[in-house]
């Protein structure tokens, strides 16, 4: 399966990673002389230069320069989706119908083109062409406004959750459209966005909406309004999870600490002032975040420490996964008729550009002529 990435930053070479992940040749179609901002965006690698942000986002792919502005750029892209499957584009809507490179036109060219756009709000809608960020499209899906404590200001997820799960959906997405291209024959437009993919985040919420019990930060069930879903600070200043909800989790993180008489408590409101919560909060505080795993160590009762990224990674647990390379993390799905690799070093700015143009035809003195031209 090939792949034409005309996407940059964050989400759409997200996207383009996990089909590359699972076996398709990506082509990523960068500008010429300077590529994608992300290859410069600290922290840098101490060999090489690039982000290593984008080398995790940008590994096992190949980089070809071309200004798409050019007409012989626009050319050079329509041999390209003569052999492509896929072509996956971040643009605002309206930009690549300027350029002449809208899926109408290159349907033409391919008809069994799989075209994803992935944008920030979709092709519809007042907000079509309005710029945005993850922050902003976690807070207009209601995502931010659950996040973070009852009494305290909305807090900035630790991930770009919008952005993540839009690039995700997209994949999705693409995959579903090759899978009816294998029935029809025939291509198709996908619309991805970053609002959807944050509301897409929002089951429980909209659920609770639609039944009259509307979810609060710090409030509802799984935002922290219950003493049983919570977080707890220890002794050393660190945290731990307590995720007991059914019954039975309940009852055994309460005869582990010798509190029987909190097993009817689990669905107390955490609320400051109140007697159980209080209570809990002075019972976790008299251990360190070691002391409390070492107490729960073989008791089913949900509770784990909260780590940092560092001792994430170290961790048995994350280890065991085997995700981790020195290119970026691989899949957190494993298929047992793929076989295992290690993941390929993101490419060099234009590293591919003679090659892909290659197979295409071009000798190496027209390749020559358009970089002279600029159109590469």
């Amino acid at each position: 399966m090939r792949v034409l990435d005309l996407s940059r930053l964050f989400p759409g070479p997200y996207c383009s990673r996990i089909l590359a992940d699972f076996g398709a040749e990506v082509i990523k179609i960068e500008r010429p002389g300077r590529g994608d901002w992300l290859r410069y965006v600290p922290p840098l690698a101490s060999e090489g230069g690039d982000g290593l942000l984008f080398r995790s986002l940008n590994r096992g792919k190949q980089s070809l320069t071309l200004n798409l502005k050019s007409e012989q750029g626009r050319s050079v892209l329509l041999q390209l989706v003569e052999t492509a499957d896929v072509l996956l584009e971040s643009f605002r809507p309206g930009v690549m119908e300027r350029l002449g490179l809208d899926y109408d036109t290159l349907a033409r060219t391919q008809a069994g083109l799989v075209y994803c756009s992935l944008s920030g709000y979709g092709l519809e809608g007042p907000y079509r062409a309005r710029a945005g960020h993850d922050l902003n499209y976690v807070g207009l899906a209601g995502l931010l406004n659950l996040t973070g404590q009852r009494d305290g200001p909305p807090t900035i997820p630790g991930a770009p959750v919008g952005d993540l799960a839009g690039a995700l959906w997209a994949a999705i997405g693409i995959l579903a459209a090759l899978l009816e291209r294998e029935r029809t024959g025939q291509g198709q437009r996908v619309d991805g966005s970053l609002l959807g993919g944050a509301l897409s985040c929002l089951p429980l919420a909209v659920a609770g909406h639609m039944g009259g019990q509307p979810m609060e930060r710090g409030g509802s069930h799984l935002t922290g309004g219950l003493v049983c879903y919570q977080v707890y600070e220890t002794r050393d200043g660190k945290f731990v999870t307590l995720a007991a909800l059914e019954a039975e989790f309940w009852a055994a993180f309460c005869q582990a600490v010798g509190r029987d008489d909190l097993e009817g408590e689990a669905f107390t409101p955490a609320v400051r002032g109140q007697a159980t919560y209080e209570e809990l909060c002075e019972l976790f505080r008299g251990r360190t975040r070691h002391e409390w795993m070492e107490t729960l160590a073989g008791v089913d009762a949900c509770c784990e420490p909260v780590y940092t990224v560092e001792e994430a990674l170290a961790s048995a647990p994350v280890q065991a996964l085997k995700m981790l390379t020195t290119e970026g993390m691989l899949p957190p799905v494993l298929l047992s008729a793929q076989e295992s690799r290690t993941a390929a070093p993101a490419p060099s700015l234009g590293q591919h550009t003679a090659a892909v143009l290659a197979d295409l035809g071009y000798n190496p003195a027209e390749v020559d002529e358009l970089r002279k031209e600029g159109v590469v």
